[in-house]
C-alpha cells in the first residue's frame, strides 16, 4: 500500500483514544462503531525470462557385423535315353536324398511312336554363410534448454547427462 493510501485509510478510521473518556448517566446508551479491515491481493503476469529449446544430433560411426546365408543350386544333366514301354506311366518330378530329380521327355519319330525319357535334371542346393561388415552412421538427438532473461540474453543452458541419455 502506498502512503497516500495509507493516509487516506487513517482518516476515515475513527480515533477515540485521543478523546476523553465520556461519562454516561445510568441509563444512557453509548454507541461504539467497530471497524473491520480487509486487504486485498492482486496478481499480474510479468514475463522475467523466456525459454528455448533445440536439440542437437550427434553423429557415431560405427561397423556392424552380421551373418548373411546365400543359397546356390547345382545343375547337372544325367542322360537316360531309355524308352519307356508300350502303356508305362510318364515319370514325375520327385526328390531323392535331397536331390530334385525333374524328368525331361521327348518325343521321337518311328515307324510308331514311343515315348523316351530322354535325361533327368538334378538339382542339388546348398547353403553357406558369410560374416560381413557394413559401414553405418547412427544418429542420436539431444535437447538443449537455454533460459533467455527479459532482454534476450542466454541466462542458463541445460543440457542432459549421459546417464539422462542412455536411461531414456
Amino acid at each position: 500500500m502506498t502512503a497516500h493510501e495509507l493516509d487516506q485509510r487513517e482518516q476515515r478510521l475513527p480515533t477515540h483514544h485521543d478523546e476523553a473518556p465520556t461519562k454516561l448517566a445510568t441509563g444512557e446508551n453509548l454507541t461504539i462503531p467497530v471497524v473491520v479491515e480487509t486487504a486485498r491481493i492482486e496478481k499480474q503476469v510479468v514475463e522475467t525470462g523466456r525459454v528455448r529449446v533445440r536439440t542437437e544430433t550427434e553423429t557415431q560411426d560405427q561397423i556392424l557385423r552380421e551373418s548373411l546365408r546365400s543359397d546356390s543350386v547345382a545343375v547337372t544333366r544325367v542322360p537316360v535315353n531309355r524308352t519307356l514301354a508300350e502303356g508305362e506311366a510318364a515319370p514325375v518330378a520327385r526328390v531323392e536324398d535331397g536331390v530334385t530329380i525333374i524328368p525331361v521327355l521327348e518325343e521321337i519319330l518311328v515307324v510308331e511312336k514311343r515315348l523316351v525319357l530322354k535325361e533327368e535334371v538334378h538339382i542339388r542346393q546348398t547353403s553357406a554363410d558369410e560374416d560381413v561388415e557394413v559401414p553405418v552412421t547412427l544418429r542420436k538427438q539431444r535437447a538443449v534448454v537455454e533460459r533467455l532473461s527479459a532482454d534476450g540474453q542466454t541466462t542458463d543452458t541445460t543440457s542432459p547427462t549421459r546417464s539422462e541419455e542412455t536411461s531414456s
